[in-house]
C-alpha cells in the first residue's frame, strides 16, 4: 500500500483519481477547500503552511506520491495563487516527505491552455516567485477584462517551472520523477458554466480542437495521473503528457521537433 498525498479530492480529477488509487488498495490524503482530509485554502501562505503540517502529521512524515492538482479558473489572481504559488507549495513542501519512500513519485496538473497565448509578463513576473507582483499584474488583467488569460498564464509557468527543475538535484537526483499531464477539455465543476449550452460547448470546441473523443470526463486524466505516480513510472522527467484529444498536435503540429 503506497501513501498518496492528492490536492483537489472534493471534485473532478482529483475526487476520481482518490477512487482509483483507493480502489487500488492505496491510501489518499484529500486536501481541499472542503470535504477534504485536509482543508486549507491554498492562496494562502497559512494554507500552505497548513497543508505541510497537516500532511505530515497524518503521514507520519513520510508519503509515496505528491499530485498537486489543486486549480482554478475563474479569471482572477487566485487563480493564479492556487494554479502556480499553490502547486508550487504543495510539491515543494512535500518533497522532503517523499525522502522515505521506496519509489517516490510526483506529478501536478498543467492544461492544454498552456499552449494558448498568455500574458507574457504574468508568466516572467510568476517564474521570477515575486508573488505579489505577479498577483497585482493578475489584477490588472482581470479589471482590464481580460482575465481570461490569467489561466493559460498561470500553466504556461507551471510547465517552464516543471522543465527546469525535474532534472536537478533535488527530483531526478533524489530519485523522483517529477511530471504533469495537460488536459483538455474536462467535463467537471471548472468547466460546468462554460459548457452549460450547446452553444457555449461548440465555442469551447473550436477554440480547442479535439479531434479524438471530444471533451472527456475526468476519469480520463485522472488515469494518466495514476500511472505518473505509480513505481512503473521509473524514468520520465519534467514531461507534460498531454491527454487533450489531439489539441497539441492540432496546435503545434510537427513544429515541436
Amino acid at each position: 500500500m503506497r501513501t498518496v498525498v492528492v490536492t483537489g479530492t472534493a471534485s473532478g480529477i482529483g475526487k476520481a483519481l482518490k477512487g482509483m488509487l483507493e480502489a487500488d488498495g492505496h491510501r489518499v490524503i484529500g486536501v481541499d477547500l472542503r470535504d477534504a482530509d485536509v482543508t486549507v485554502d491554498l492562496t494562502t501562505d497559512a494554507g500552505r503552511t497548513g497543508l505541510v503540517e497537516q500532511v505530515t502529521a497524518l503521514s507520519g512524515g513520510t508519503v509515496d506520491a505528491v499530485v498537486a492538482n489543486a486549480g482554478l479558473s475563474n479569471g482572477s489572481p487566485a487563480t493564479l495563487a492556487v494554479n502556480y504559488f499553490g502547486a508550487l507549495a504543495t510539491l515543494e513542501g512535500l518533497r522532503p516527505l517523499l525522502a522515505g519512500s521506496p519509489a517516490p513519485r510526483a506529478a501536478v496538473t498543467c492544461s492544454m491552455a498552456s499552449l494558448l497565448p498568455v500574458d507574457d509578463e504574468l508568466v516572467d513576473l510568476t517564474l521570477a516567485g515575486d508573488e505579489p507582483a505577479a498577483l497585482a499584474r493578475a489584477a490588472e488583467l482581470a479589471a482590464a477584462g481580460t482575465g481570461d488569460i490569467i489561466y493559460g498564464s498561470s500553466k504556461a509557468a507551471v510547465a517552464h517551472w516543471l522543465r527546469r527543475v525535474a532534472p536537478s538535484a533535488d527530483w531526478a537526483g533524489a530519485g523522483i520523477p517529477l511530471n504533469a499531464i495537460g488536459p483538455g477539455i474536462v467535463q467537471t465543476g471548472m468547466t460546468a458554466e462554460m459548457l452549460a449550452t450547446e452553444e457555449s460547448t461548440r465555442a469551447v470546441e473550436s477554440h480547442v480542437p479535439m479531434p479524438l473523443g471530444g471533451i472527456m470526463g475526468p476519469e480520463v486524466p485522472a488515469n494518466l495521473l495514476r500511472f505518473l505516480v505509480s513505481p512503473e513510472n521509473s524514468h520520465m522527467c519534467g514531461q507534460v503528457v498531454f491527454v487533450d484529444g489531439g489539441s497539441d498536435v492540432v496546435i503545434r503540429g510537427d513544429k515541436v521537433w
